[in-house]
């Protein structure tokens, strides 16, 4: 028999509770099969997945021009974040930028209006997103939060104001709103109690109270334990309910497919909310609770890299190179 690989290893259930490391590995591929899983559903009604799979055993299906278990621009930007990350030897933000506007012009199957404008407007990278959100006023789009999870993992172990402030310095390289901001801080640091073995859902008026002044009251209602998606005043595009639902997915459910299901069944963005839900809840379940029938057909292809396309195997290796610290000097921070 064929030695199993390290990265196969993590694949396979850990009957004894997820540790650290399963954890960081759970929520990186969580949030690329919560992805994939999404894909097809994205702009659906309500209810249709559910619909789809009423035994409640969901499958990467495929459809609305996606292969069965193929990821989008979600895992797609996060991957390009996680590679700077890991290649600079820390944040290096005009290396990320870059790295986006290589992947913007090379046609990726899906990329977000907002993102899209920013990323090939040929402003420089510091100040692109500033201007288009000057003359749009509108830029609170979820686009900085579907991409969050590796970042998310990398800066976890530097506590919760280096990973916060982490998350809006890379958030402002595409959406000029502080409220997609406040939200991506807000996810790093769920993110970061989830993988020290702490309760998310628990955390969140500790992540709350760091929130920027100006945005805490809005955000607060979202992310309250009595909300529930059908509250939402705007579409899950948007980053605030895009964020309040993947913890309403959480809160409401008791385990990492179970959460999953909810999320794409509530419709709309349904890629970005399952991939948002997908990394929290892989961070709290761990890679053992991600189901093998999702990650067996996972693939994430790569534009601007050729016919590159990484598997969940890829995906573990990141994760695992993430979760090992690398400094960041957290008194360089927005205000």
């Amino acid at each position: 028999m064929r030695p199993t690989s390290p990265e196969e290893r993590a694949l396979r259930p850990d009957r004894s509770g997820p540790d650290r490391g399963a954890r960081a590995v759970g929520a990186v591929v969580g949030s690329a099969v919560g992805d994939a899983l999404g894909a097809p559903f994205e702009f659906g009604a309500p209810g249709v997945f559910s619909a789809r799979f009423p035994d409640g055993t969901g499958a990467m299906c495929g459809g609305g021009g996606w292969d069965p278990g193929e990821a989008t621009d979600d895992t797609q930007m996060a991957v390009l974040v996680g590679e700077s990350l890991l290649e600079r030897g820390g944040l290096d933000l005009p290396d990320i930028f870059g790295r986006f506007r290589r992947w913007a012009v090379s046609e990726p199957k899906d990329i977000g209006l907002q993102t899209e404008d920013v990323l090939t407007s040929g402003d420089p990278w510091d100040i692109a997103a500033a201007l288009h959100f000057q003359v749009n006023t509108r830029a609170a789009g979820n686009g900085s939060l579907m991409r969050a999870t590796t970042s998310a993992v990398h800066f976890a172990r530097a506590g919760r104001t280096a990973t916060m402030d982490a998350a809006r310095r890379i958030a402002a390289l595409t959406h000029g709103d502080r409220a997609a901001w406040e939200g991506t801080a807000v996810f790093h640091e769920l993110v970061r109690v989830a993988l020290e073995g702490g309760d998310p859902l628990a955390a969140v008026d500790d992540a709350l109270a760091a929130v920027h002044a100006d945005h805490r009251a809005r955000w607060a209602v979202v992310l309250a334990p009595d909300w529930h998606p059908d509250d939402a005043t705007e579409f899950n595009g948007a980053v605030w309910p895009c964020l309040g639902t993947a913890l309403w997915a959480l809160r409401t459910t008791a385990g990492f497919e179970e959460a999953l299901g909810a999320a794409v069944d509530v419709g709309g963005d349904t890629d970005t909310v399952a991939a948002v839900t997908g990394g929290l809840a892989g961070a709290v379940y761990g890679i053992g609770a991600v189901p093998e029938r999702w990650t067996r057909l996972l693939h994430v292809p790569m534009p601007g890299h050729g016919d590159r396309v990484l598997r969940a195997g890829d995906l573990v290796s990141m994760a695992r190179r993430l979760d090992g610290f690398a400094g960041f000097d957290h008194r360089e921070n927005y205000t």
